[in-house]
């Protein structure tokens, strides 16, 4: 997030202003990087870039990563910062553990048409699920949503009265506004306020819940994924990962982070039992 005071201080002064003040506080939380930076191939990952439509007609760049043999998916929805091409080699790790990867870019990132809004990137969410259930003929109940930081707060207002095999949520936080009272004090909060209220949503949750957080994250402090956490319906889990911030907890969890992922989706998303032939 970028952290200018005065740019907080001119956002106080026009605070009345709401149309004036949500794009000051779309500028502060949303930081896309345009273009594509990576490919599939050159990270020797089978993929398929593909363009997806929103429910208000903005055209959104993606990647479809496919895991042979699988029948189950996994909607990626990235963080604030730069765009889906930058995910490719966490998602490759993702493909490892059996199941398809859906990873798109939101509004206003990477080839995808648009600005990015809190309206906006949902209604992108929801165009990621919907070309997961029409044109690849997955079930809501064989796809889990994976939500890194921005990311959680975008997968859990998609998964509310949905019927998703599970949800996956990185880096969470309660809202907007906690996360800017935390980085800017009080004022930071006013601004945020109504903004990314996950904490009124997450109850709605109707999917297992798998938690990750690291314990050294200074952008998202702990404390804030685990009062979401303890907010949550049940079933749910939460891990830390010792000695990680907020932008290395793949590197940091390593193995053990993926295969706590690994484990969660067999257990929401089993695969289907290895067939044999009878004998005659």
């Amino acid at each position: 997030m970028r952290t200018p005071i005065t740019l907080l201080a001119l956002a106080a002064a026009v605070l009345g202003s709401a149309g004036l003040l949500g794009r000051l506080v779309d500028w502060f939380v949303f930081q896309p990087s345009p273009g594509r930076d990576l490919r599939p191939e050159e990270i020797g990952l089978a993929g398929e870039e593909l363009w997806l439509r929103s429910e208000d007609g903005v055209a959104l760049h993606a990647f479809f990563l496919p895991a042979p043999g699988a029948s189950r998916a996994l909607l990626f929805l990235h963080g604030n910062a730069g765009n889906a091409s930058h995910r490719l080699p966490n998602a490759a790790e993702l493909v490892r553990l059996g199941t398809h990867v859906l990873l798109l870019d939101y509004r206003g990132y990477g080839l995808s048409e648009g600005s990015p809004s809190e309206g906006g990137v949902y209604a992108d969410a929801r165009a990621g699920l919907a070309y997961l259930r029409e044109f690849r003929g997955l079930p809501e109940e064989r796809i889990v949503v994976f939500g890194r930081s921005l990311g959680a707060a975008v997968a859990v207002e998609l998964a509310r009265d949905r019927t998703l095999a599970g949800l996956v949520l990185e880096s969470a936080f309660t809202s907007a506004a906690d996360v800017a009272r935390g980085i800017y004090g009080p004022l930071g909060g006013l601004i945020a306020r109504g903004r990314f209220d996950v904490a009124q949503k997450i109850a709605q949750v109707r999917c297992p819940l798998l938690f990750f957080h690291g314990d050294r994250d200074d952008i998202i402090n702990l404390e804030l994924g685990r009062r979401l956490f303890e907010l949550a319906p049940d079933p749910k889990a939460f891990e830390i990962i010792p000695g990680a911030g907020h932008n290395d907890t793949t590197a940091v969890g390593g193995r053990t982070y993926f295969a706590r992922i690994g484990r969660f989706l067999d257990q929401v998303a089993p695969p289907p039992p290895e067939t044999t032939d009878e004998l005659r």
